[in-house]
C-alpha cells in the first residue's frame, strides 16, 4: 500500500492513441496521477514497465500482438510484480474477469465507462484495494440472474415423484417395463402410463431418449 500523498506513476498501454490520449487527460487531471509512460503493443508496455517501475499499469486486454493478458503473465514470468495491473476491456465475460484474477489483477474497468471509471480504479489498486467498473458488476449479476431463472424453467429430476423416480433408476438397470412393474408390484399399464409422464415432466422425445436421460443421470436418482 502506498503513502496516502505520494504520487502515484502509471504506465498506460492501448493500441488505439485516441483512447490513450483520452484516459491520460482524466488521469493526470487528478494532482496525484502522473502517467510515466503510454505503450501502444505489449512489447513496448513490458519495456516502460522495466524502464520507469510503475506503481500502476494500464492494460488494454486486446491490442494486438502480446495482447493485456499476455504482458501480465510475462510480469509474473520476469519478475515484474511490483505494479498494480488494471485491465482495461470491452468484454463482459465472467470467463475474461476470472482470466484477470488468476492473474492477480487488482482492477477491471470496462471501456465504454472508463473515463468515469479509471481514476477511481488507479487510487483503488494504489491503496490496496481491488476495483471492478460497477457496470461489470451489474452485467455480473444480470447473468446470474438469468442463469437462475433459466435453470428454474428447465424440467429437471427434482420434477418428478418418488415412484417415478424409481421408475427412471430401473430403466438405467436396462429393466424392462414388466420387470419394472413386477418389482414395484403396480401393472404394466402403469408403469406406462409413469413413463409418459416422466417423458412429458422431462420434454424428452424419440423411441430411445428416456434409457438415454437415465444412464446419464443415473448417479442422481
Amino acid at each position: 500500500m502506498m503513502e496516502p500523498d505520494r504520487e502515484i506513476r502509471i504506465v498506460l498501454a492501448d493500441d488505439h492513441p485516441i483512447v490513450r490520449q483520452g484516459l491520460r487527460q482524466v488521469i493526470e487531471a487528478h494532482p496525484r496521477l502522473r502517467v510515466v509512460g503510454e505503450a501502444d503493443n505489449g512489447e513496448a508496455a513490458l519495456a516502460h514497465i522495466r524502464t520507469y517501475k510503475p506503481d500502476v499499469v494500464v492494460l488494454d486486454i486486446d491490442m494486438p500482438g502480446t495482447d493485456g493478458l499476455a504482458v501480465a503473465r510475462l510480469m509474473h514470468a520476469q519478475g515484474l510484480t511490483a505494479p498494480s495491473i488494471i485491465f482495461l476491456t470491452i468484454h463482459r465475460e465472467e470467463d475474461f474477469l476470472n482470466e484477470a484474477l488468476k492473474l492477480h489483477a487488482q482492477g477491471y474497468v470496462l471501456k465504454d465507462s472508463a473515463t468515469a471509471d479509471i481514476v477511481a480504479s488507479i487510487c483503488a489498486v494504489a491503496a490496496g484495494q481491488s476495483y471492478t467498473s460497477p457496470a461489470m458488476t451489474s452485467a455480473l449479476i444480470n447473468s446470474h440472474r438469468r442463469t437462475v431463472a433459466l435453470r428454474e424453467q428447465t424440467p429437471s429430476i427434482g420434477d418428478l415423484t418418488r415412484t417415478e423416480r424409481q421408475i427412471l433408476k430401473l430403466i438405467a438397470e436396462y429393466k424392462t417395463s414388466k420387470e419394472i412393474a413386477d418389482e414395484l408390484c403396480i401393472s404394466y399399464r402403469t408403469v406406462e402410463t409413469h413413463r409418459s409422464n416422466i417423458n412429458t415432466k422431462l420434454d424428452i422425445h424419440g423411441s430411445h431418449a428416456l434409457m438415454k436421460f437415465s444412464l446419464a443421470h443415473k448417479s442422481d436418482l
